[in-house]
């Protein structure tokens, strides 16, 4: 069955960095784009990054020139580093594959304070 499993999350002072990694299993994983959400609390989903390749990624303005996205097919593993983080960017961030319905991981925290 599919799977993705996120980790890498943390509390972090602001201006700090944290590098979260998605590894996805029961697909083809080097078929698909593999994106990244966020869930600040108390809010809404937020779209934050998605990937298909190292040069074929997109990003939302919020965390453009923050965050970077990378893949390793080899080990079906996606990672997004952020950079220079800030409290805003306090959320439980999920990776997403989406295949006619979606299929989420557990989510990995990232607290910013």
């Amino acid at each position: 069955h599919v799977q993705l499993v996120e980790s890498g999350g943390d509390l972090v002072q602001p201006g700090g960095s944290l590098r979260l990694s998605c590894v996805g299993s029961g697909f083809t994983f080097n078929s698909y784009y593999i994106h990244w959400i966020r869930q600040a609390p108390g809010g809404a989903l937020e779209w934050v990054a998605s990937c298909y390749s190292d040069r074929d990624t997109h990003y939302a303005d919020s965390v453009k020139d923050r965050f970077t996205l990378s893949r390793d097919n080899a080990k079906n593993t996606v990672y997004l580093r952020m950079n220079n983080l800030k409290p805003e960017d306090t959320a439980v961030y999920y990776c997403v594959r989406i295949s006619g319905r979606p299929d989420w991981g557990q989510g990995t925290q990232v607290t910013v304070s």
